[in-house]
């Protein structure tokens, strides 16, 4: 659901876009981490936030970091 968003953040299209880890944080509403594979050995960290049910928002890619591998820890951040 946030694909979309990064690719216009970052002004190019990914043929690939598999999560292939994740961790929650439970804000005022859910922070989600999770590490995408984005094709060839490039890995990028997303940070997507999940508001309250009541506040019937969509999900927010919040910021993002390139330039992963698939062996670099996912953090919060």
């Amino acid at each position: 659901k946030v694909k979309h968003q990064l690719e216009e953040k970052e002004g190019k299209k990914f043929d690939v876009f598999t999560a292939v880890e994740f961790k929650t944080q439970v804000v005022a509403g859910t922070n989600y981490f999770i590490k995408v594979h984005v094709g060839n050995d490039e890995f990028m960290h997303l940070r997507v936030f999940r508001s309250l049910p009541h506040e019937n928002k969509p999900l927010s890619l919040h910021s993002y970091q390139g330039s992963k591998t698939k062996h670099d820890e996912l953090a919060f951040f």
